[in-house]
C-alpha cells in the first residue's frame, strides 16, 4: 500500500478508513465470482457556510452525507445500486441483489460486449495538502475575519449600497475498491466571494473578488490592491455604455478564456455524448479545429485548483488529458462506460454529484495552455477591439457547436491602448471552430477560477477553469 506524501493526520484518517471499510474487498471478490466486473464506492461529505452582508450574519452546516454505490457488469451492460446503509451486512446484501439483477438483465436486441478493465492505482491513500485547516479556526474567528474584509471593501467606495462576503468550505472523503485494490482520498475545498454593489441612484452595478481552491484557508488571502480594484471597477460600470453590436476583435481575460474552454471544448467532448450521438466533436477527432496556437487541456492534478482530485469516482488515477494540441482535436474525456463502449483509453473524468447519482464524463480543470505573449503585447496588437472581463456564465450546444457567454464588462482598445471607455453587460456568441481559428495571441501566464458545473438531471460537481489572456474574434451584443 502507498500512502503518498500526506500529513500524519491524513494518514491516520486513511488508516481508520481502511480498518472500517476493509470489508469492501470481500464484497467485490464475492460479486466477481458471478460477474466479470464489480466495484464499490463509499463517500462522506460535510461542509459549512458563512454569509455576511449589511445587517445580517449567518452560518450553517451542510447536512453530513454518506452512502455507498456498487457497480457491476455482466459483460454487456453496466448497472448500479446505491444505499445510505454502509455497514458490512447491508452493503453485502445490496451487492447480492445487484448481482442477481445484473445476471438476469436482458435488453431487446443483441448487446455488444463490454470488456471492462479493472484499472486503478491499487492500494493507495491520497489527501489534499492543507496549510490552515478550517476545522482548527473557530467559527467566530472566521466570521470576524471575513466581516472585516467586507467592511474594508464597502468603505472604499462612497456609492456602495451593499457588500457581501460568502465563505464555503467542504470536505469529501471517498473509498473506492475493485480487484486492483482499495484507494482512499480526502479532498478539502474552500471558497471566499467578496461582492460590492454600487449605485448612482439610477442604476446598480457590481464587481467581485473570488478566491477558491483545493486546500485550506491559506488560499483565501485577499490584498488591499484586489479590494481597491474591485471597488474601482464597480464604480466605473455606473458610466458604462452598451457595447456596439457586431463582430469584434477581443482579448478575453482569464475568467472569460476559461469559460470559453469549458463551453467550447469541455462539454462538447464529454464522450458519453459521443455514445448518444449528441456531440459534433465526435466527427472531428484528428482534425484541425483551431489555430496552431490553441492548446486545451483537462487536468484534475493541477495543485490547489478547485476541480482537482486524485482518483475519479470510478477508480481511475487522475492525470491530464490533451484535448486540443496545436489546433488539432486529439480526444475527448471519458467515464468508464463511454471509454469501454467506444474502445478508447480512459481519462479520469468519471464523476458523480453523490453516490445517489450516475457517473458521467465530467470536466475537472479545463483550460487553455499558456502562450508566449504578454498582456501588453496582446493589447498593442489591436487597433480597434475590446478586453472582455469577468465571465458570469456560459451555455453551449454540443451538436451545433455554438456557445454563448455572459461577461460583466469590456474595456475599449484603440490604436493598441486601453482608452478608459467601459461597456456593460457583454454577451459573447460564436461558432466554436471560427472562434478558435481566429486565435491570434495567447499570454504567458495562467489564472484560475472556480465554479460548479451541471449536467444530466442537473447533477452538480466542482470544477476549475482558467487560462491566459486570449486574443480572438467573435460577435458581441
Amino acid at each position: 500500500m502507498a500512502t503518498l506524501d500526506i500529513s500524519p493526520a491524513a494518514a491516520g484518517e486513511a488508516q481508520r478508513l481502511r480498518e472500517r471499510f476493509g470489508f469492501l474487498r470481500e464484497v467485490v471478490d464475492e460479486m466477481e465470482r458471478s460477474v466479470p466486473y464489480a466495484s464499490a464506492l463509499v463517500r462522506f461529505s460535510h461542509g459549512q457556510s458563512i454569509d455576511l452582508r449589511d445587517g445580517e450574519q449567518s452560518a450553517s452546516r451542510q447536512d453530513p452525507q454518506s452512502g455507498v454505490v456498487l457497480t457491476a457488469s455482466n459483460g454487456h451492460a453496466l448497472e448500479e445500486s446505491a444505499s445510505d446503509a454502509i455497514d458490512a451486512e447491508s452493503v453485502l446484501r445490496t451487492a447480492r441483489e445487484l448481482v442477481d439483477r445484473v445476471r438476469h438483465h436482458h435488453e431487446d436486441g443483441p448487446e455488444p460486449e463490454l470488456a471492462i478493465q479493472a484499472d486503478g492505482p491499487g492500494d493507495a491513500d491520497f489527501a489534499t495538502a492543507v496549510g490552515i485547516d478550517p476545522g482548527t479556526v473557530p467559527l467566530t474567528e472566521r466570521i470576524a475575519r471575513y466581516e472585516a474584509l467586507r467592511q474594508r471593501l464597502r468603505a472604499i467606495e462612497d456609492r456602495a449600497v451593499q457588500a457581501m462576503a460568502i465563505h464555503r468550505e467542504g470536505s469529501q472523503i471517498s473509498i473506492f475498491a475493485n480487484r486492483s485494490g482499495m484507494t482512499t482520498q480526502q479532498i478539502r475545498r474552500v471558497v471566499l466571494i467578496l461582492q460590492l454593489f454600487v449605485s448612482d441612484g439610477q442604476q446598480r452595478q457590481f464587481d467581485v473578488v473570488i478566491k477558491a481552491g483545493t486546500g485550506g484557508l491559506e488560499l483565501l488571502d485577499v490584498t488591499d490592491a484586489e479590494l481597491a480594484e474591485c471597488a474601482a471597477t464597480a464604480a466605473s460600470l455606473l458610466t458604462a455604455g452598451a457595447v456596439p453590436p457586431g463582430t469584434h476583435d477581443i482579448i478575453a481575460d482569464p475568467l472569460t478564456t476559461g469559460t470559453i474552454a469549458h463551453e467550447a471544448f469541455g462539454h462538447g467532448v464529454e464522450t458519453d455524448m459521443f455514445v448518444k450521438e449528441r456531440a459534433r466533436a465526435a466527427d472531428y477527432v484528428g482534425q484541425r479545429v483551431g489555430s496552431e496556437l490553441v492548446n486545451i487541456l483537462d487536468d484534475p492534478t493541477v495543485p490547489t485548483a478547485y476541480g482537482s482530485y486524485f482518483v475519479d469516482d470510478e477508480g481511475q488515477l487522475a492525470s491530464g488529458t490533451s484535448i486540443i494540441r496545436d489546433g488539432v482535436f486529439q480526444r475527448g474525456i471519458t467515464d468508464l462506460y463511454s471509454a469501454t463502449r467506444l474502445g478508447i483509453p480512459r481519462s479520469a473524468n468519471g464523476r458523480r454529484e453523490s453516490v445517489q447519482r450516475k457517473a458521467y464524463a465530467r470536466m475537472s480543470n479545463t483550460f487553455f495552455a499558456a502562450g508566449h505573449s504578454t498582456l501588453d503585447e496582446l493589447v498593442a496588437g489591436l487597433d480597434d477591439g475590446l478586453l472582455v472581463c469577468r465571465a458570469l456564465n456560459g451555455m453551449e450546444d454540443p451538436k451545433g457547436w455554438g456557445i454563448q457567454i455572459s461577461s460583466n464588462f469590456a474595456r475599449e482598445i484603440k490604436h493598441g491602448r486601453l482608452t478608459g471607455t467601459v461597456y456593460s453587460p457583454i454577451a459573447l456568441t460564436g461558432y466554436v471552430p471560427d472562434l478558435l481559428a481566429d486565435v491570434s495571441g495567447i499570454s504567458d501566464t495562467i489564472e484560475w477560477s472556480s465554479g460548479s458545473c451541471g449536467k444530466g438531471w442537473k447533477e452538480i460537481v466542482p470544477v476549475g477553469s482558467g487560462g491566459p489572456y486570449l486574443r480572438t474574434r467573435c460577435r458581441l451584443g
